[in-house]
């Protein structure tokens, strides 16, 4: 059965509340960075970045990321895999992870980002393209699955720090931040699998109707939809106004 019969072809304008969402997380993560950055300058204790509030916050951020990452999976290649579009955006993801990658190592070497949510995405952009077959109903059990390995598994073979990325390993990477394949790869998942049930019962054209014309709608929009750019410029110049505020202080 091919990708054309598995779900039913509508009319790809862009769907603003995917926009809208994307941005949303984007302010969301720009909140906790804030709060890592001031912990970075000394102005709260050591350790706040670290609690377990932060923590969770930091994790349902990231799980929201990943859940767009498989909504615009389905978007993007229901209608067929095009190639360049889609080395084009990988392309652009897997610089921007490095770069993250050499510039966290430079700034702090000691919890610098090895496999955050740049990486994961880049690798996530290829492993769901395989679960793009499937049913619905089958994503969501192996999201499932995803989760509860994660969440339980812990293999000593793996607990050389190389393979600190999937998450099943027994060492404890340190990192400011680190989203190990699994269990975040779930989300991707559920995202593949809600598109796909939202497409199949027509879901979509309620979706589609969500408009944010104000000012602050439009915003948040124009954000989500420029969420690359944003996520590599948004630390240094929120770092740059603390660093500046603090020496006029």
């Amino acid at each position: 059965m091919t990708q054309h019969q598995h779900f039913p072809t509508i009319i790809m304008s862009r769907i603003e509340i995917i926009d809208f969402a994307r941005g949303i997380a984007l302010l969301a993560m720009t909140l906790f960075h804030f709060g890592w950055d001031m912990e970075l300058f000394g102005v709260v204790k050591a350790g706040f970045a670290g609690s377990p509030a932060m923590v969770w916050f930091a994790r349902c951020i990231a799980s929201s990321f990943l859940f767009l990452v498989g909504v615009g999976l389905v978007f993007a290649h229901q209608t067929g895999f095009n190639k360049k579009a889609y080395l084009l955006r990988l392309t652009k993801v897997i610089i921007a992870a490095i770069v993250i990658t050499i510039a966290t190592y430079y700034v702090t070497p000691a919890f610098y980002i090895f496999f955050g949510i740049l990486h994961h995405i880049a690798l996530a952009s290829i492993l769901g393209l395989l679960f793009l077959k499937f049913p619905y109903w089958l994503n969501y059990i192996f999201g499932f699955s995803s989760l509860f390995l994660g969440i339980w598994l812990k293999l000593d073979i793996l607990s050389n720090p190389l393979w600190s990325w999937t998450g099943l390993s027994a060492h404890v990477a340190k990192s400011s931040d680190f989203v190990p394949l699994f269990p975040f790869f779930a989300a991707v998942l559920f995202g593949i699998g809600s598109t796909q049930l939202a497409v199949s019962k027509k879901w979509i054209d309620a979706l589609s109707k969500f408009k944010f014309e104000n000012i602050y709608g439009r915003t948040i929009k124009y954000i989500g939809r420029h969420s690359l750019i944003y996520y590599i410029v948004h630390q240094p110049i929120m770092m740059g106004l603390i660093a500046l505020v603090l020496y006029i202080a």
